[in-house]
């Protein structure tokens, strides 16, 4: 079985789970930020499959559902401390409207934060904590990664990174003791090729969220699918490239017919291909795929028997695949 050694030693299968989906409905105003209603009690059943499948890592946020997200893994997982959770701070949000407030970064409301995060996921300590805010100024970053820092003495985390797809983020703060990972984009339609070197050379851990290009490598939807209005892809946004309302974009259609054959090789599923690809592109990658159903986490952690894509595909998908220019590193 593939695996990923993690920042204090522990070696785990090299494939964790996101837990932005099973948050439920959380909203920006009127603008839906989650992925529909759902079920707690599948949303358990799914997450205690994916431990007796051997997942060790699942990442959350404090903002999915706000703070539900957190609040549904920590009931999960309450009798199993061995398993990784890491959760994402800087967003805030009001719980009982379950609406996203702004950004809050003083030392104070990370410290209250990470409390809050603490009590929902029934930890006394979080094993890994990402600066949620993807472009934040280096220098506005600062004083959240002294804090961290602080934290991380006190025992109250075991270690921090960021989501960010800015290269110049990820090295600003890579040689800081206790900062292991990145948190970006990255599939089979997108390369993270700036990025992806930074963390590389500096042996940071890339944690891949989007391996599915937000379900569209995940096999359930085609042309003339479309998603539901209380879906976060039902909405237009600017980073939000593979679907557009609610629709698979065109680009990405195309994309996917040209390589998804190559992604089946060897009796894969498209996830399962989509994930294997991210295994090979780097011995550095940990995909958190998401999930919302216990048969959809037994089709991810089939992967692990299945392991990476070999060279000859790998090699094939870039003779096939047409992917629109990376251009200047941007939110994603």
């Amino acid at each position: 079985m593939i695996t990923r050694e993690l920042w204090d030693g522990t070696k785990i299968p090299a494939l964790g789970l996101g837990c932005w989906a099973i948050g439920g409905p959380f909203f920006a105003g009127e603008t839906p930020l989650g992925w529909g209603r759902v079920d707690d009690a599948e949303s358990i059943a799914a997450i205690h499959c994916a431990v007796d499948l051997g997942i060790r890592f699942f990442d959350t946020a404090q903002v999915y559902g706000a703070g539900h997200s957190e609040t549904v893994l920590g009931r999960a997982l309450a009798d199993r401390p061995d398993i990784k959770a890491g959760t994402k701070i800087g967003i805030a949000f009001n719980a009982e409207t379950r609406q996203v407030i702004g950004e809050n970064i003083s030392p104070a409301a990370i410290r209250a934060s990470v409390e809050a995060s603490l009590t929902r996921l029934q930890r006394e300590r979080i094993d890994l904590v990402h600066l949620h805010l993807n472009a934040l100024p280096v220098d506005d970053a600062e004083a959240v990664f002294d804090c961290l820092g602080e934290m991380r003495a006190a025992g109250m985390i075991d270690a921090f990174g960021w989501s960010t797809d800015f290269p110049d983020r990820a090295a600003a703060f890579a040689q800081r003791p206790g900062f292991v990972s990145v948190q970006h984009a990255m599939n089979v339609f997108f390369k993270a090729s700036e990025l992806l070197p930074v963390i590389e050379n500096n042996r940071l851990l890339s944690i891949n969220r989007s391996p599915l290009a937000m379900g569209l490598l995940g096999g359930k939807y085609g042309a003339g699918s479309n998603l539901g209005g209380d879906d976060i892809r039902g909405q237009t946004m600017d980073w939000m490239a593979y679907f557009k309302g609610g629709t698979v974009a065109e680009t990405y259609a195309r994309q996917l017919a040209a390589v998804r054959d190559l992604l089946c090789s060897d009796g894969r599923t498209l996830a399962q291909g989509a994930i294997g690809w991210l295994w090979a592109r780097s011995s550095n990658t940990l995909p958190i795929p998401g999930f919302r159903t216990v048969a959809q986490v037994r089709d991810l952690a089939g992967a692990l028997a299945k392991g990476p894509l070999n060279a000859t595909i790998m090699a094939e998908i870039e003779q096939v695949i047409l992917r629109e220019p990376e251009g200047p590193a941007r939110e994603r």
